[in-house]
């Protein structure tokens, strides 16, 4: 399946930064949205689309820091570039620990924001690949039968046939037809591919999470 190009999505209430970070970026041949306040921002992107989101940290309404929150808890994962006037060390710390790409201050190089734009697309790219991945992993999951589930879980805990058997009331052929099963639905080769496809449909598990 062909992934849609890239979008940078531009979020700062100054017109003027707003077409002159266009301008720039249309230069280097990147897509560009943008949008002259968080809020109309919310309400047209829900993050389908890849790319990254460079916002402007101080804004009317809603604050840079909190556009990203926002976007966060509406589950809109692109990666986020913030840009300043103001040399504000704190909230570039704290933009940072939410997972800012970067935080550039007014006047910055313009390398700087399109290295800063490839990390971010780079990133995004990435991340996008690896709930992809999540994403059919669990649908081979759900493909199990209940018991199937059941077997998989204990043979992902380290248990064997015949212990599975006691555990289950069955007995040990059985269970080797359901493992069987179990093996070939979630396409793994081993039982340690299978230890690591439990672990990643884990809360929590995976880089990013499952």
């Amino acid at each position: 399946m062909t992934q849609a190009p890239a979008t940078i999505f531009l979020v700062d209430d100054d017109a003027s930064v707003l077409r002159g970070l266009g301008r720039l970026l249309r230069a280097a041949g990147h897509d560009t949205r943008p949008f002259a306040s968080p809020a109309e921002f919310l309400a047209q992107v829900s993050g389908d689309t890849p790319g990254c989101a460079v916002l402007d940290l101080r804004m009317p309404g809603l604050n840079g820091l909190e556009l990203q929150q926002a976007m966060e808890s509406r589950g809109c994962h692109l990666p986020v570039i913030f840009i300043s006037g103001h040399g504000d060390v704190p909230a570039s710390v704290r933009a940072m620990k939410a997972g800012a790409v970067d935080f550039l201050l007014k006047p910055f190089d313009e390398e700087q924001l399109l290295g800063a734009i490839t990390q971010a697309l780079l990133k995004d790219a990435a991340a996008r690949a690896d709930r992809a991945q999540t994403a059919s992993l669990r649908a081979r999951h759900e493909a199990l039968t209940s018991r199937e589930r059941e077997v998989c879980a204990l043979v992902a805990q380290g248990l064997t046939n015949k212990e599975i058997a006691q555990r289950l009331g069955t007995t040990e052929k059985t269970i080797k037809v359901h493992r069987a099963r179990v093996i070939q639905k979630l396409e793994v080769d081993s039982v340690a591919e299978l230890v690591r496809f439990v672990d990643r449909l884990a809360p929590g598990g995976g880089p990013h999470g499952a």
